[in-house]
């Protein structure tokens, strides 16, 4: 690949990465336990209306965990010195 076709790509990925982000920081709301949007909430008035909990985003899988958690490792035993 060519110099300009890299410096796309960079700036594509760059640019999907910034709004990915900041799409997962808007608040989110809820009237009477149902999402609403920003809009709704103006047009229908603000009775009721809560911002929702976020969810938490570091939820692992059953493998996921099983992989992350420490081992029980047994080393070989070492010998050294004048005992070999």
């Amino acid at each position: 690949m060519n110099k300009k076709t890299l410096s796309i790509v960079a700036a594509i990925l760059t640019i999907a990465g910034g709004t990915a982000a900041v799409a997962a920081e808007l608040p989110t709301y809820e009237a009477n336990g149902f999402p609403v949007s920003p809009m709704q909430v103006r047009v229908l008035g603000a009775a009721h209306v809560e911002q929702q909990v976020a969810a938490p985003t570091t939820v692992a899988s059953a493998h996921q965990a099983k992989v992350l958690s420490p081992r029980k490792v047994k080393t070989a035993d070492v010998t050294t010195g004048a005992a070999r």
